[in-house]
């Protein structure tokens, strides 16, 4: 259902704090330790996760630093047809712990827009901690001009995990939003996101109970 032909309210927010464009890819990474010297990574925004020594959650908590840098790009740093020929071509996918941070209880638009980067694959994506609405699914280039007109605000459904999604309120702390594919989880097909606190009690992160095992919390 269109907003336009909608005969009820919105139940969900008219205008978003902030929209995120994120596309999902393959790509080769150079591996000496492989027989042709190179070997699969996937990424979003070309940006392919590399998981830190020490917790995430742990290392917001504590204000640990050089653990993950909050500056994972809200748009893809290079645009191009995503569902065109198939693409082979290096992008030089980068390396990092990039997280994006949130103010608490702000409103996201999340795109997320999968391509044809070596191969094409369906990838269940998940946001742990957190429900959100899948307001508009669909084939093709994401149009951001003329596709939010489709978008259905008034009874859109209410997930955590979808073959690929939009629109997304998360609470306070640290989550994972990654593909449900083990392998391609395990290629980097992942990010986090980062929610601040807010200004009541129950709306930050509560602290580690005091009888937690010292080792629980790893060494940096």
């Amino acid at each position: 259902m269109s907003l336009n032909s909608a005969k009820f309210p919105a139940i969900v927010p008219l205008k978003g704090d902030r929209k995120l464009f994120n596309t999902v890819g393959f790509g080769k990474d150079l591996c000496t330790t492989f027989v042709k010297g190179t070997r699969l990574l996937a990424s979003l925004n070309n940006i392919s996760f590399v998981m830190p020594k020490m917790g995430l959650l742990q290392a917001h908590y504590f204000n640990t630093k050089r653990v993950f840098r909050i500056d994972f790009p809200d748009k893809p740093p290079k645009p191009f047809n995503d569902t065109g020929a198939p693409l082979t071509a290096d992008l030089g996918t980068a390396h990092g712990t990039r997280l994006s941070k949130f103010a608490f209880n702000s409103t996201v638009e999340l795109a997320l827009q999968d391509t044809n980067l070596l191969k094409v694959e369906s990838h269940p994506f998940h946001l742990r901690g957190c429900n959100f609405f899948v307001i508009g699914t669909g084939i093709g280039n994401f149009d951001p001009v003329k596709d939010p007109s489709k978008f259905n605000l008034v009874d859109p459904i209410e997930r955590n995990t979808v073959g690929i999604l939009l629109g997304v309120g998360p609470p306070f702390g640290v989550w994972f939003m990654h593909c449900h594919l083990e392998l391609n989880t395990g290629w980097g097909l992942k990010m986090a996101f980062v929610v601040e606190d807010g200004t009541g009690a129950d709306q930050s992160i509560q602290p580690p109970s005091k009888d937690l095992p010292p080792c629980y919390l790893f060494e940096n």
